[in-house]
Formats: C-alpha cells, structure tokens, sequence
C-alpha cells in the first residue's frame, strides 16, 4: 500500500495506522490510547490547548516526549493554581530546561488559565463550552483520508472556536492549533479509513455522555 496516498503504515503488529507516529512505540501508544478519544475532563482539555500552544513552531512530538516535565513545572495544569502565578513564577520557569523555555507561550499558559476559569464559571466547564462546538455532520468530511486531512490543517468549526477564545482574551488559539486539540480530545474522529483505531475511536464516541 502506497503510504503516501493511503496515510497508513503497518505496524511491527501488521496492523494498519495513520501514518504521522512513524511507528516510533511511544508515539505509536499515544495513537493507539489517546489521539480522538473523547474527553471531559477540564484538566486534560486546558492541558491539551496549553501544550498545542507550546507545540507551534515545533513538532508534536518533542511537546509529547517533554509531557511529564510540562506536568511537573505547570503543577499538572492545575487552572485556579496556575491563575495566580506572578512574573517571578515566569522568570523561574524560563530557567527550567525540561520545558519550552519561550516566554510569550509560558506567559500564555498563565493568561490562559485565568481565562478558563472565567470561561468554566459562565458556561459550567470548560468542557461544557468546547464541546457545545462540536461539528456536525454535515460540517464534516464523508470519507476521512490522507488527502482530507492534509487539506484541511484548520476548519470552520476550529476558525469559530478560535476567534471566540481570542475575544475573550486567550492566545495562541490559532485556528490551526484549535482544530489539534479537537482531533485529539475527541472532537472529530480524523484516525484515517482503514486505521486499526478509527471503529473503536467512533465507537467510543458514540457512547460518551456529552457534557453541559
């Protein structure tokens, strides 16, 4: 199978994956057990928007390998904590070479935080109010391939999202970097056609209570 046209790799297992981890293991188990299955959990869903900030510029990758550092220096990504860090927090942070050390995305990660929780009061949680964007069917592709996705980095459900977070003061919630965090948190089902997660991500959609 052509895996340029397909999207998808055999694994050591035989089984075909989308192509993006490589079938490097670690990757490959962030696939298999993470990447599209729905949450609802406040903490890993403003986790996840934090990290795709970090993860600009960068691959996702380098962010996943440095997850547990993140976790560490963020104090698990912890809302009401993070929202009353202070520039000496900032400054001790940029001296933490477990993380990326780029100021603009750390002072985010903390302007962010007092955001979400501004966000949770009004709409009950966080998750309440990203998954009231949730596309459609009509706003989604009929078949998911290799050629869809690399089409479409963004859409107009992660454009919405997106220009709605910077109304209310985020940053670095590109439309981009939205329509990551929904691929990942469930959001959408993009495991290519044919990829070994892609029934059991829909299924596990299928059967999770949406919250709010």
């Amino acid at each position: 199978m052509d895996e340029q046209k397909s999207g998808l790799i055999a694994g050591a297992d035989g089984a075909l994956r989308c192509f993006w981890h490589g079938n490097d293991p670690f990757y490959q188990h962030y696939h298999d057990h993470e990447w599209g299955r729905p949450v609802a959990d406040d903490r890993r869903l403003f986790e996840k928007i934090c990290l795709e900030g970090f993860q600009a510029g960068l691959s996702w990758i380098t962010i996943l390998r440095k997850r547990e550092n993140f976790r560490e220096a963020f104090e698990n990504f912890h809302i009401d904590r993070l929202a009353l860090y202070t520039e000496r927090d900032v400054e001790r942070l940029l001296t933490n070479a477990g993380i990326v050390r780029h100021r603009g995305k750390i002072e985010s990660t903390i302007n962010n935080a007092r955001r979400a929780r501004e966000l949770a009061d009004e709409a009950g949680s966080l998750a309440a109010w990203f998954w009231s964007f949730e596309p459609g069917a009509e706003e989604r592709p009929s078949v998911v391939d290799y050629a869809t996705l690399i089409a479409n980095p963004k859409t107009a459900t992660s454009t919405r999202i997106s220009k709605e977070l910077k109304r209310r003061g985020w940053s670095f919630v590109g439309p981009t970097t939205v329509y990551a965090f929904m691929q990942a948190m469930g959001l959408v089902n993009d495991h290519i056609e044919g990829c070994v997660c892609r029934k059991v991500v829909e299924l596990e959609r299928e059967q999770f209570a949406r919250p709010g």
